[in-house]
């Protein structure tokens, strides 16, 4: 791990917009500072398309986003960062470009213009060989073009502000120097002489040859490997360290990158070694290379450990039993996870693969290539982790060759003859293989089998298996103890802009592992007051239902739409089922038009709502003080309810916020839905405050131990000074009656509590502790 410069001792995550810019965002750091955020961590800030509300289209590497707030906003947030003894944390996308709008990008209209030989053509990842040294452009719809050797209706050259233009309906390309001489009446012509084609958005799939990022067809992977393209995309990012602007960067999808390790040490340099951190996702028992100069992870992994300790192992099977119930039987998520990547890697990433396979044919021309895209497939199919970093993770490739020959031995030749070439970290296609490897998983696991897989939905998270079902209090403390050992200024997380479900929504969706019972009575109840086609998905759409009440029509409508279509399997963005759909979006509709409906969601709510505010405050706490650097996503110190994106980038209440902190008031959560969440912001701003302004208390990691007939209702640990102690599966604890007689063994000293009123020493009645709410922060008296 590199030395930085400096490390935060938490952050707060913002995303920058045209609505929130980094103007508005300056003039909310003094609020973010009485809530203890050390820094703040901003979304995107490089020029990106016209429109865009996230951010990771850049068009430009050269300047602050003028719609973001430019130069000068950055400079005004820096400024006040800098009087509040702030840092500032920067969102990077080295791995791709926003293309959607050609003349927007002056790289990609250079390249159509001017094509292989274009002054940016080594800067994008194209195949020229391919395609007749053209670039495949997927944009004609199906009404118009009869095949990929008919004439493309719909086509004009109009005289554009750079020169003529060839126009599909609005979208706009450039004509190459000279290749438009009498043919001014002849827009196809012109057309067939340009270094790019367009061709039939279904091409897509199989036929295009530039890299993307995963399969959106807007967004141009870049050559960052290369010293001179490197320096071009971070001109700007430079200036900021250069002018003590910035101190951190979070790195958005290293997998993508030729050479992750490598990126790294060229950021450091350039950086001076400052605080990095990498967006990547960690499979169970997977380690991040201990050689990448990165302060570590963005922390799915911490919010994975969080989310399973506060699950109760008893619901598994019960749960298991409902989901093979309404699947018609047993769910093998191995297996639907092989199915869905292979799906993935024949579909919409095949242009990937038959790429790789180009590329190892040059070295096996005697291999078949249907045979070799048959091998290449079944590898990422199999593949158990998001890549490997040869020679770093050859054990995963070597895994996946293992058990690709088990499930098809009819490949087994082929295998042997790729197998020494796909091991090779200095080929190519190896290379390829390893960019290609994480784009498969995630679309096959994230956005696929994630919403096909309904158990317990708040295990179907970013950097999480949803078969792990539970993890028990040993085992949390054992991660965390490795986590302070080796990468103790990781970020940990429970909210991101990524996340399939908020922290709370996940939260209230976790106590349906102590109440099976009820949910199943529920749910069937649901399922036949209001039928839908595919009871599997029912059970997904209604878990997000609870989890997110009250919720408006609309972002549970937009909610069932994207996750049906993600899953795939009844209904997909390409050619939805509208008949699937309409009755999916009837259940919807239920929940706030039908009384009987209405009657059994409530009576759900009624057991679910109060434990959940407790799994929540359990989250909150544990997230803030376990080993690394704790983010706040924005507005979750409050309840956080959202939806996958982009519900979770929606307006934030900063100013109703800023009066709670102000007031200094809070109560206990009631069993209301819609509760204040005044507890939670309480106890954000108390754990932010102390690690901010009392490091020395966080320098270490200790279980602490319970004692009596409810110790597996409580977790505690030390960290050297601050003591968090934290209620889980709170359903059983309060069906046993409380705590009882059950007590925390302190370490020696005073302790008084910084959330409650609670202050003593030895063996602590945790009645008594937690008194006041599910969760404690003791402090150490000096």
């Amino acid at each position: 791990m590199a030395a930085t410069r400096r490390t935060p001792t938490s952050t707060y995550r913002l995303q920058i917009s045209a609505d929130l810019d980094l103007f508005e965002a300056a003039r909310l750091l003094p609020y973010l500072h009485d809530l203890g955020a050390d820094w703040v961590y901003l979304s995107p800030i490089l020029e990106a398309e016209p429109g865009s509300t996230h951010g990771y289209d850049v068009i430009r590497h050269d300047r602050v986003d003028p719609a973001r707030g430019g130069e000068e906003g950055l400079a005004a947030l820096s400024a006040e960062a800098r009087r509040l003894g702030m840092g500032v944390l920067v969102d990077i996308v080295p791995n791709h470009v926003g293309v959607a709008t050609p003349a927007e990008d002056p790289w990609w209209w250079d390249v159509l213009k001017h094509g292989r030989q274009a002054e940016h053509a080594p800067a994008f990842d194209i195949d020229w060989d391919a395609a007749g040294q053209r670039l495949r452009l997927p944009v004609v719809g199906d009404d118009d073009q009869a095949d990929d050797r008919a004439p493309i209706d719909h086509l004009s050259l109009v005289e554009g502000a750079d020169g003529l233009e060839l126009h599909y309906w609005d979208q706009a390309f450039p004509v190459a120097p000279g290749t438009a001489d009498g043919l001014h009446d002849d827009p196809q012509q012109v057309h067939d002489r340009q270094h790019y084609q367009l061709v039939s958005w279904h091409l897509a799939d199989d036929g295009l040859n530039y890299r993307r990022f995963f399969a959106v067809n807007t967004l141009a992977a870049v050559r960052v490997e290369e010293p001179e393209v490197f320096d071009d995309t971070h001109v700007e990012i430079r200036r900021w360290f250069d002018e003590g602007l910035v101190d951190g960067l979070r790195v958005d999808h290293p997998d993508g990158l030729r050479d992750p390790g490598g990126y790294l040490r060229d950021l450091a340099s350039l950086t001076g070694g400052a605080y990095v951190l990498v967006e990547k996702i960690l499979e169970p028992g997977e380690r991040l290379p201990s050689s990448w100069e990165t302060a570590g992870t963005t922390g799915y992994d911490a919010l994975a450990h969080i989310d399973r300790v506060l699950t109760d192992p008893a619901g598994q099977k019960p749960l298991d039993d409902l989901e093979a119930r309404l699947r018609g039987g047993p769910v093998d998520w191995a297996e639907m996870i092989h199915d869905t990547k292979r799906e993935v890697a024949d579909g919409i990433l095949n242009s990937e693969v038959r790429r790789i396979v180009r590329e190892l044919r040059r070295h096996l021309p005697v291999v078949h290539a249907f045979r070799a895209e048959d091998a290449v497939a079944e590898l990422f199919a199999c593949f158990g982790v998001y890549r490997s970093y040869l020679p770093e993770g050859r054990e995963h490739l070597e895994h996946a060759f293992t058990e690709a020959r088990r499930r098809r031995p009819d490949l087994a030749v082929t295998f042997d003859q790729l197998e020494p070439w796909l091991h090779d970290p200095d080929l190519a296609a190896a290379k390829r293989f390893q960019q290609t490897s994480g784009m498969v998983m995630a679309k096959g696991v994230e956005d696929c089998a994630f919403y096909r897989y309904s158990r317990l939905t708040s295990l179907n998270e970013v950097g999480g298996d949803p078969s792990v079902f539970a993890l028990d209090v040993t085992g949390f403390h054992e991660q965390l103890a490795e986590r302070q050992r080796d990468w103790p200024h990781a970020m940990t997380t429970l909210s991101t802009h990524d996340t399939k479900r908020g922290e709370d929504v996940r939260a209230r969706i976790t106590a349906l592992a102590e109440l099976p019972e009820a949910w199943e009575s529920a749910l069937e109840s649901l399922l036949s007051l209001v039928p839908v086609p595919d009871p599997g998905f029912g059970s997904l759409l209604w878990q997000a239902v609870l989890g997110a009440w009250p919720a408006d029509r609309d972002r549970l409508h937009g909610y069932a739409e994207k996750a049906m279509r993600e899953a795939g399997d009844r209904t997909t963005w390409t050619e939805p089922d509208s008949s699937y759909e309409e009755a999916v979006h009837a259940a919807v509709d239920a929940a706030f038009d039908s009384d009987e409906v209405r009657a059994v969601v409530d009576g759900l709510l009624e057991q679910v709502v109060l434990p959940g505010w407790s799994n929540a405050l359990a989250a909150k706490l544990l997230a803030l003080t376990i080993p690394g650097v704790p983010d706040v996503y924005q507005g979750s110190e409050l309840w956080e309810q959202s939806l996958v994106d982009p519900d979770n980038r929606r307006w934030v209440d900063f100013e109703a916020r800023r009066s709670i902190l102000g007031s200094g008031a809070w109560t206990a959560p009631t069993p209301a839905v819609d509760d204040a969440g005044t507890a939670k912001l309480h106890v954000t701003a108390t754990s932010l405050r102390l690690r901010r302004d009392r490091p020395e208390l966080f320098t270490s990691y200790d279980a602490v131990a319970a004692s009596g007939p409810a110790a597996d209702h409580v977790i505690a640990f030390d960290r050297g000074g601050a003591l968090a102690v934290a209620t889980r599966l709170p359903v059983g604890l309060a069906a046993r009656g409380g705590w009882d007689a059950t007590t925390l063994e302190l370490p020696p000293g005073r302790w008084t509590d910084a959330l409650g009123s609670w202050s003593g020493s030895g063996s602590a009645p945790l009645a008594e502790v937690l008194a006041d709410l599910p969760v404690a922060l003791l402090v150490k008296e000096s």
